[in-house]
């Protein structure tokens, strides 16, 4: 895949022409639903074998081949590069794709372990219609190499709907968690309707992960984590039902989601964690928690203090950083993930929680503030389909900033108030994933299915491989 940012003059028919495809093709890979209009700025999808790689400092051509697996005269030759040995930092190359001719007696199943790779994926990438019939002097197109994550989802539509959202993108799922069961005072926990969900999710082989939390949107659950936290009691109470539950539905693990917990009760957060996973382990189920974006282990904030990163990192099977909100929806206008900001959280977490144990969230959803920011007034919130849709309807022109690494535009509505939208786009996705590669993160964890961005999960699949658990 390449992504193209959209200039002055672009068209879908003339992009086609240009990358050897046809305009059907570019518009299936984004779900355009303005085909006949795009936006300067506006980032696609190329639905092509090669690959776009950003020359960071201290690449070679040598490494770019050697990561890639690709000869390196065929870089030089797709990119015409005059001189191999000056490459500039922030440079754009294209990657083609590796080939292989098929020899007589050959299989696809072969040829798969022999590149490293699948037979679905070779079949995919090549449109062959029966894998048992290849035929000698055929040359293939073959798959780049892929690291291999775990992907979660969070839910918070119930019921049907909660479950389409699942089969929807259920094979590039690893775990699916409703949000969620509210804990309460007495340890009991309030039903959600997830029945069909569960269901769903067994259908894609996805691992449902029951979620519990101590706050809604009207309480931030501050003094209800003190009560539960400060008793054994209603602790073990709370276990056992969560166990019950778990066996009744069907759930495979369980996600810990404790928010603006009291400083002064970080201690016993951590103990009941220990409790949670000596209680939950011998029935084979995992448990894991939702942390609050850090910094630093001195960070302040009542989001922050009783989250301790070391402290969770030992003691549960994985942990998801809510690496998201800094464009809060009662916030000034800015960035929702900010890839920087995210980094600057990554670089702690990995200093304290081992890499195979963390998970980066992912926003799926776009805010539209209103300008000038007024404290208190909310942004609303969608999906990335409908941030194009209003910046085609206004005209306005999408922009980028290269240190967030997220698009944003304004526009003036009709009543003539100005607005500011930052959503994720191609080029913000495909930022991310690199960051995950980066890092050698567990995977990524999306908040929240619902919002569409048909662009991410192409760009998930390309990147890499799922893996499934049953």
């Amino acid at each position: 895949m390449l992504i193209h940012v959209v200039e002055s003059g672009d068209t879908l028919w003339g992009l086609a022409q240009h990358f050897g495809l046809t305009a059907g093709a570019i518009a299936d890979a984004n779900e355009l639903e303005s085909p006949d209009r795009l936006l300067i700025g506006q980032a696609l999808i190329i639905p092509v074998t090669a690959r776009q790689h950003i020359v960071g400092p201290g690449d070679t051509l040598w490494r770019i081949a050697q990561y890639y697996r690709v000869p390196l005269p065929a870089i030089i030759q797709a990119n015409q590069i005059a001189d191999p040995d000056v490459l500039t930092a922030g440079q754009s190359l294209i990657i083609p794709a590796r080939s292989h001719t098929i020899q007589p007696g050959e299989t696809l199943w072969e040829i798969a372990r022999r590149y490293g790779t699948t037979v679905a994926e070779i079949v995919k990438l090549n449109g062959i219609q029966d894998p048992a019939l290849i035929y000698p002097g055929t040359a293939i197109s073959l798959p780049f190499p892929k690291p291999a994550i775990e992907v979660n989802a969070y839910t918070i539509n119930i019921g049907e709907t909660g479950a389409e959202d699942i089969r929807e993108v259920g094979d590039l799922l690893t775990y699916a968690s409703p949000f969620a069961y509210i804990m309460r005072e007495d340890g009991n926990l309030n039903p959600i309707n997830d029945q069909a969900i569960i269901a769903a999710a067994y259908e894609e082989r996805v691992a449902p992960m029951m979620c519990i939390t101590n706050f809604t949107y009207l309480d931030p659950g501050s003094d209800l984590a003190r009560t539960i936290l400060s008793s054994v009691d209603i602790q073990n109470e709370l276990l056992s039902n969560i166990i019950t539950t778990m066996e009744n539905k069907g759930y495979l693990g369980l996600n810990i989601d404790f928010e603006n917990v009291y400083p002064a009760d970080r201690e016993k957060y951590n103990q009941f964690l220990q409790r949670a996973v000596d209680r939950l382990h011998p029935y084979g189920y995992f448990v894991s928690t939702a942390l609050a974006p850090k910094t630093s282990a001195a960070q302040k904030g009542l989001l922050y203090e009783a989250h301790d990163y070391e402290a969770h990192g030992r003691i549960v099977d994985f942990v998801i950083l809510m690496t998201y909100e800094w464009g809060y929806r009662l916030g000034p206008p800015r960035a929702i993930s900010p890839l920087n900001e995210i980094r600057r959280v990554l670089d702690y977490a990995v200093s304290v929680i081992p890499r195979n144990k963390i998970f980066m969230g992912f926003q799926l959803y776009a805010r539209d503030w209103v300008i000038p920011h007024v404290e208190g007034q909310e942004a609303e919130t969608f999906d990335m389909q409908k941030a194009v849709r209003r910046a085609i309807s206004y005209g306005a022109a999408i922009q980028y900033d290269t240190v967030a690494e997220s698009p944003f535009y304004r526009y003036v509505d009709e009543q003539g108030i100005r607005h500011e939208v930052w959503f994720e786009d191609a080029r913000s996705a495909q930022a991310k994933f690199d960051t995950v590669k980066e890092y050698g993160l567990r995977g990524v964890s999306y908040w929240v299915l619902g919002y569409p961005f048909p662009q991410n999960w192409v760009l998930l699949e390309e990147n890499f491989r799922i893996k499934k658990i049953i």
